[in-house]
Order: C-alpha cells, then structure tokens, then sequence
C-alpha cells in the first residue's frame, strides 16, 4: 500500500501546533487566575476591607484606608448578635447593627485624613484602631468652597435640636419625679412622653457614642443581658415598668437618665454640624429601622415601637423640609422623590394606627412589617442621593 504522504502531513503539523498554542494558554490562564486569587482579598473582590469579630476582637485590629469612600465587610464569627461602628473620639460616624452570628454585612463610609476607633463586638469589648491616610480625594474635597446657601438651614436645624432636648429634659425631669415618688402608673404615663423628643432627633443624638450607649442600650447588645451593669436609660426604665412592673432599684437609674438626657443638651448647644449631615444622618437612621428595627423590634418590654417609629419620621421630615430651599434649586427630581418616600411611609405607618392608637408591636403582622420596612427602606434609598445631587459629596 503507497502512504498518502501529501496534504496530511503539514495538517498533523497545524494540529501539534493548535494543541502546543492551547496548553500553553491554558497554564498561561491558570497562571493568571493564581496570581489574581492570590492578590484578592478573602469574599472582597470588590476591594473591601474585611473584618471578622471573634471573641470580642477584630481581625485585623488595626485598619489602613486612604481617606475618601471604603468598603468594609463585616464578618461575625462570635456567638452573639453585634454592631459594629467607627468612632471618632465619642462621635459615631458609620454603623451596622444587629449583625447575627456565622452574618456579613457590608458598609461604606467617606472618611477624612485622621485616626478612628472601630467597636470589636459587645460594647464592653477593646476597641480597634482606623487610620485613615490623605488622598487626592481627601484634598480634593478640603479645597471645597465653603457652602453658605446652607448657613440658614444649619441654623434652623440647630434651633429644633435645642427645642427638641429641651422638651427630652422637660420631659425626662417629669419622669424621673414619678419615679422617685415611686408612682408606676404615673411614669408609664410620662415615659412614652419622654422617649418621643429623643426619637426625633436620634440621628444627631446618636453621634455622641458615649451619652447613646448611656441613653439607649438595648439589651440584646450587652453581655449580660437586662443584668448587664451597662443595661441603663430609656430601655432600663421600660423593663422596670413593663416587664418587673417595680419601681425597686429604679431611682438612681433614673436620675442617671436625666444627668444624661442634660448634657445631650449641652453638647447639642456646641454642636457644629457640617451640612452633609443632616441628610447622612437621616438616611442611616431610615437604614436602620428599615433592615433591622423593624424585624426585630427595640421595645421589647413595652412594645411602643411603632411611636418610636411615628417620632423617628416626624424628624425626619423636620430635617428634609430645612434642607428643601436649598436643594430644591440643584436637585428638584430628589426633593420630589423624598417627598413621595416620606408620605408613603407616613401613609403606610398610619394605616397601622387605630381608635385607641397603635396596637401592641407583638400584634402587627409579619406583612404589615415587611410593607413598612420596605417604604421606609426606598425613603432611605431617596435620602441618601440627596448629598450627592446637590454637591455635598
């Protein structure tokens, strides 16, 4: 038999060379993906910075970012529910809250040149450290021409926090009276009354890490419970009237609420708030009750979250409408948009509210609380467009 030797053997040829040129691409691509993987943050291919908390530390424990926005992913690996926050000094200035255990929650922040804490788990847990570097960003945003259109809403808003703890103080002064006298029925009475000025301005009370922790701690954070040391202020008081229904032991806590809820109103007095604030604020708060107050409920004791509810959107709405005539002018579609958000959560919360005022928060149903959070959730979303639309990010 004669062997076909003609076009054959330069096609052998093509194929030895096809299979070479693949293999070679092949480990080339292996290579690639190796040396990607390797540079890749762990579960961060977006370039976040990932901490995981286990036994009341961080990991890592010291933290450098160049200044400008960040992405921090938040990794729970202990065994409680936790928040995690970046403090400056005692200032709050980003957090994310009830992260349950073997949970990640992601958050961003815009962060200026300088040296922050990070909380690590339970309040009472050591505190990390963030060090943030300049960047083009950061001295990019330092050249920024002072904004005076904003001068007459800082200055409005600076009115309504003073009003506000000053009636937190009226009204704390006349909580703490029933208590020390020892009438139950009259500081039940008197405690919603006391809770709603602090619910209204809980977006700037909050910054102050120290004074919340000391107002506001919900138990759920705390090492030991309702019999944490650290368990004080408004829900303290309300496990006493609603849960104990005793006033035994309640006077110094009491008057401990009232020494906090005034030097709130000192502080407020200095506070000097820059105008990208406001909306920042109240679009974490939205943020908060949408993703997580809402599910879980924070009035475990007395079940009135949805007055706390009613006084966190009423703020809310004092805040927008002192921002109004100003973004109005650069951003009338978000404006327009907030407006629509807010009304449908104030529509939505009100629907919820009977003959006798609102039901029982044990009562409200899965539905009606997957509906509210979700109105409440597109009202932060519109918010927190708000800054960027009118230049102040």
């Amino acid at each position: 038999m004669t062997r076909n030797t003609g076009p054959s053997a330069p096609s052998s040829k093509l194929m030895k060379l096809a299979v070479a040129g693949a293999a070679i691409l092949a480990v080339a691509g292996a290579g690639a993906f190796y040396f990607a993987s390797k540079n890749m943050k762990s579960g961060a291919s977006d370039n976040a910075v990932v901490v995981t908390i286990k036994d009341g530390a961080c990991d890592p424990n010291a933290i450098t970012v160049p200044a400008g926005r960040s992405t921090f992913k938040i990794i729970n690996n202990s065994d409680r529910a936790l928040e995690w926050e970046i403090l400056d000094g005692v200032m709050v200035l980003e957090e994310r809250e009830n992260i349950l255990p073997g949970f990640t929650q992601t958050m961003q922040a815009k962060l200026k040149a300088g040296d922050y804490e990070i909380t690590c788990g339970l309040l009472s847990s050591p505190r990390g450290t963030l060090h943030v570097t300049p960047s083009a960003e950061s001295e990019a945003e330092a050249a920024r021409p002072p904004l005076v259109s904003f001068v007459g809403a800082l200055a409005e808003f600076q009115v309504f926090l003073m009003s506000q703890t000053n009636n937190l103080v009226k009204a704390t002064t006349a909580l703490d009276a029933a208590i020390q006298s020892g009438d139950l029925d009259q500081a039940r009475v008197l405690y919603q009354k006391a809770r709603i000025p602090y619910k209204q301005i809980e977006p700037m009370a909050d910054l102050f890490a120290d004074l919340h922790n000391a107002i506001d701690p919900i138990a759920d954070y705390l090492e030991k419970r309702e019999k944490d040391p650290a368990f004080t202020g408004f829900h303290r008081i309300e496990y006493a009237l609603y849960a104990s229904n005793s006033l035994d032991g309640l006077a110094p806590v009491s008057a401990k609420l009232l020494a906090d809820v005034t030097a709130l109103k000192d502080r407020v007095r200095g506070l000097r708030i820059p105008p990208e604030q406001i909306a920042k604020g109240a679009a974490r708060l939205m943020g908060s009750i949408a993703d997580t107050k809402i599910a879980n409920g924070e009035d475990h004791y007395s079940q009135t979250d949805l007055v706390d509810f009613e006084g966190n959107l009423a703020g809310t709405s004092r805040m927008m409408a002192l921002l109004k005539p100003v973004a109005i002018q650069a951003a009338p579609a978000v404006v327009t948009d907030i407006e629509t958000r807010l009304a449908e959560a104030n529509t939505t919360l009100a629907a919820l509210r009977g003959a006798d005022g609102y039901p029982s928060y044990d009562k409200v149903t899965k539905e009606s609380r997957d509906l509210l959070a979700q109105k409440i959730r597109a009202l932060a979303d519109a918010i927190g467009k708000l800054n960027i639309a009118v230049g102040l990010e």
